[in-house]
């Protein structure tokens, strides 16, 4: 068991050469520490579920039904902004924030909440920057899954995807599942302290609708029932390792479509996060692989130079030291240099 993680608990995996090499997990799941974290847990990992939402559309991609370079209004006409399929999965649209203040409430309407991101504005023109739809990344490219395909994109990620791999992820949790889910904690000390030194278009992107950095919210049984699948996804680590070890096998894409989402497609000062970022389609990329992290530590990714896929996941949101300390340990066993070394 994973153990000294303060408020309640945390999990780790890792697939290597073929093979699950790491699946441990320790603390608690529930903030009053009466529930043990177990094998069956799962967790809120924040943007750690934007690939999962974005395979979704890339596997209509790979089918033909999508296509990257048209623009959205070919699938969804009342979308204002002048935006590519590509521009969407690759965070280059410029929808990241809602002029219009909207109510937490908003969350929980698929359809209000795809009207106004299809009247908004983009920030910038799509195409010319790139930015993280912190909250609407899923909105954005499950109306696409759901305007070709007819399933939302919680049923497509279960029926096509998730189901399939049997990878423990899911977007819209059944009742069943709202009883594995891990309350998560140390959200107001983070939300206090992360927002110093960011653009001042971060916060807009974050707080309308308001509650997505909320306790009482995101672990609410309405939450969690929703599909927001920018951020509230919940999964276990092995489900998350398991999804990159799958990409790794070539499993999930045709090899020439992997090939171009885990190759950059913008790279710079992002316009929302105010950092250096690079961005495939739907993953971030660098030099040592693809995968994505999440708000408060919890991230997924595959190595493509070390061969492995590795997840870590927190109920304790935080600064991420805890999961980059024991990619680091496993990376040294594995014989490989420090990320960024």
């Amino acid at each position: 068991m994973v153990r000294g993680i303060a408020g309640t608990g945390a999990a780790v995996a890792a697939w290597h050469d073929g093979a699950w090499v790491v699946d441990l997990w320790g603390g608690w799941a529930d903030a009053a520490r009466s529930r043990p974290w177990q094998r069956s847990s799962i967790v809120q990992p924040y943007s750690v579920t934007k690939p999962f939402a974005a395979l979704c559309a890339l596997r209509l991609a790979d089918q033909g039904e999508l296509e990257l370079e048209a623009p959205v209004q070919r699938y969804w006409p009342e979308f204002r902004a002048p935006a590519t399929v590509r521009h969407v999965l690759s965070h280059q649209a410029g929808v990241v924030a809602l002029d219009q203040a909207a109510p937490t409430e908003t969350f929980y309407d698929w359809e209000r909440l795809c009207a106004l991101l299809a009247r908004q504005e983009p920030a910038w023109t799509p195409g010319t920057a790139h930015g993280e739809s912190a909250l609407f990344y899923g909105h954005l490219v499950g109306e696409l899954v759901r305007r070709v395909d007819g399933r939302s994109l919680g049923r497509f990620l279960r029926d096509e995807i998730c189901g399939p791999f049997e990878l423990d992820f899911h977007v819209g949790l059944s009742p069943a599942d709202r009883r594995r889910a891990v309350d998560l904690t140390g959200l107001d000390e983070f939300r206090r302290s992360h927002e110093s030194g960011r653009p001042p278009l971060y916060r807009r992107a974050l707080v309308n609708p308001p509650g997505a950095l909320e306790p009482r919210v995101v672990n609410s049984p309405a939450w969690r029932s929703a599909e927001i699948p920018a951020i509230n996804g919940h999964g276990s680590a092995r489900g998350i390792a398991g999804f990159y070890a799958a990409l790794l096998r070539g499993e999930l894409l045709s090899s020439t479509l992997l090939a171009e989402t885990t190759t950059v497609q913008c790279a710079g000062r992002d316009r929302v996060l105010g950092s250096e970022t690079a961005w495939g389609l739907g993953f971030g990329v660098d030099d040592d692989g693809f995968g994505m992290g999440g708000l408060g530590g919890s991230f997924g990714a595959a190595s493509t130079r070390g061969g492995y896929a590795f997840a870590f996941v927190t109920g304790t949101i935080g600064d991420g030291s805890a999961g980059e300390a024991l990619e680091s340990t496993f990376r040294s066993c594995l014989g490989l240099a420090p990320l960024g070394g």
